[in-house]
């Protein structure tokens, strides 16, 4: 007797669900958050959908029957990016309005644009007023974007459908804060940064509201619906936001800092950043202090413009008996503080990151760099992209008249080991895959391009490889071979770090020796 099954229907959901991750990856898989590459692939990294083909294949398997559309849902739905914008929060709803598909949902990204200045939306004048100087740009669109945002924040819209979706996502894991631009909004900035203020009176566009308002929106609904969310990563906020913020805080805050074990944050720069962030620094305390499961952290500035105020402004000498990855960026420290902090978690950490640090007068980094051979039992990675010393910094900023990411000198800002985007690019409605797969070695600086002895050359390219792999620490770094044995022969003078002391550094941290050691580095 015959059922009437044939072919593939009379596959194992194991072997099915194999077959459909060669369509599209598996959303459950992910990178650790202890590991290097975490930072670019899982929370600075904006949202990328499947290419086209693979999901109009999904699409197509899922139509089949019943039993194939339940075995695509997580390939479609355990990842949400929603889009502030009428189309993207109706489309938001009818996920979450659908049990079978919400309870999928581990990751939720909120992509918000520049917000229209109160008042300064006047968008058919400026267009008079520039008599053609802008004709590529439609003012009917830019005119529907205004009219949408003032009455999505009027009726509170978003905020609406954002608690619904997070009373319905009872498996979100982590949420992310994302800057969005599409080709036309970026236009129309860079033609209004450079127009004289009159024009700026009739149209302005800001990311500070903006961000006061995702970070506002999204924390409200997490309270609301009391979410097991646990990561939480914005990498481009805004100070001033943070302080809006922090005027009205939810009275759950602490309930949602108590499920923390991961948190990522990268400060745009703005005018008196370390002022404002000194005025942050009762709210840092007071989620720090009671993020007791935290496991990793990072807390990161632009590169051009270093945080001058102390390391325990912001993290209070909190020690995180979990902690297991901790990073910070763009910050003029003492070794003292490095050290005090390091020494802290020295029987949990397994990777520190303390790229483009900068060491004040009277710091060594040997000093560091001793304290972290010789006492960080867990160690197994350590990036020191950029390190310098505070004074070399602003001896080549000095005569420099451009304000780039990265200083003079130093190559680009981008950087693959740990790299992350600030915001999202929007073409025709696409996401732009303007990063490097973490899985593919070959698609960033090809040799033809890049110094080998830079920080833009093909080492610094680590994205896709394990700290413990025999790439990443290429030649025997044991008492065998003419490595340094002890600080002094670090070649550390106090006054400047170039990119192969950096590099060796790293390797000599972590003391471990691929060529002689009997420990399995594949």
């Amino acid at each position: 007797m015959t059922t009437g099954v044939t072919g593939i229907q009379t596959l194992s959901n194991e072997l099915l669900r194999e077959i459909v991750d060669y369509i599209v990856a598996d959303p459950d898989r992910s990178v650790s958050i202890d590991r290097r590459a975490y930072l670019s692939v899982e929370s600075f990294r904006p949202p990328s959908p499947p290419p086209a083909p693979s999901a109009q294949d999904i699409g197509n398997f899922r139509l089949i029957c019943r039993r194939f559309a339940d075995l695509g849902i997580p390939h479609q739905f355990t990842r949400i990016a929603t889009r502030f914008s009428r189309a993207g929060l109706q489309r938001l709803e009818k996920i979450c309005s659908q049990p079978h598909l919400a309870r999928h949902t581990k990751k939720f990204s909120y992509m918000i644009p520049d917000f229209y200045v109160e008042g300064r939306s006047h968008i058919k004048e400026l267009f008079r007023r520039t008599n053609g100087e802008i004709p590529s740009l439609d003012a009917a669109n830019f005119e529907r974007k205004a009219e949408a945002q003032r009455d999505i924040v009027g009726s509170e819209e978003d905020l609406r459908i954002i608690k619904k979706a997070m009373l319905a996502f009872r498996s979100l894991q982590h949420v992310q804060i994302l800057r969005l631009q599409d080709e036309a909004d970026r236009y129309l900035i860079d033609f209004l940064s450079d127009s004289d203020e009159d024009l700026t009176r009739l149209v302005d566009l800001k990311w500070a509201p903006a961000c006061t308002h995702a970070v506002r929106t999204v924390v409200e609904g997490l309270a609301f619906a009391r979410s097991p969310v646990s990561r939480f990563s914005g990498p481009m906020m805004n100070a001033r936001s943070a302080l809006a913020f922090q005027r009205k805080v939810p009275s759950d805050i602490g309930m949602l800092a108590d499920r923390l074990t991961c948190l990522e944050l990268h400060f745009e720069d703005g005018p008196d950043l370390d002022g404002h962030m000194e005025q942050l620094s009762s709210a840092f305390k007071q989620v720090f202090s009671k993020a007791r499961n935290m496991q990793a952290v990072h807390v990161g500035f632009p590169s051009r413009r270093p945080l001058k105020i102390g390391l325990e402004k912001i993290f209070h000498e909190v020690q995180w008996e979990k902690l297991r990855a901790f990073g910070v960026q763009a910050w003029q420290l003492d070794a003292d503080e490095i050290i005090s902090l390091a020494r802290r978690h020295r029987r949990t950490l397994r990777g520190l990151r303390l790229r483009d640090v900068q060491l004040k007068d009277g710091s060594l980094w040997k000093n560091v760099l001793q304290m972290l051979r010789e006492e960080m039992e867990l160690l197994e990675w350590v990036s020191l992209r950029r390190i310098d010393y505070a004074s070399n910094f602003e001896k080549l900023w000095a005569g420099s008249m451009e304000v780039p990411d990265y200083p003079p000198g130093t190559g680009s800002e981008s950087d693959d080991e740990d790299d992350f985007h600030s915001h999202v690019d929007l073409d025709d409605g696409h996401f732009e895959d303007d990063y490097d797969d973490d899985n593919d070695d070959d698609s960033g600086d090809s040799d033809s391009v890049s110094r080998p002895d830079t920080d833009e050359g093909p080492e610094a390219n680590e994205l896709a490889l394990s700290p413990n792999t025999p790439s990443s620490l290429p030649f025997c770094t044991c008492s065998r071979s003419s490595y340094p044995d002890s600080t002094d022969n670090l070649d550390d003078n106090g006054r400047s770090v170039n990119y192969q002391q950096r590099k060796m550094w790293e390797k000599w941290v972590i003391g471990r020796c691929p060529e002689h050691s009997p420990r399995d580095w594949e």
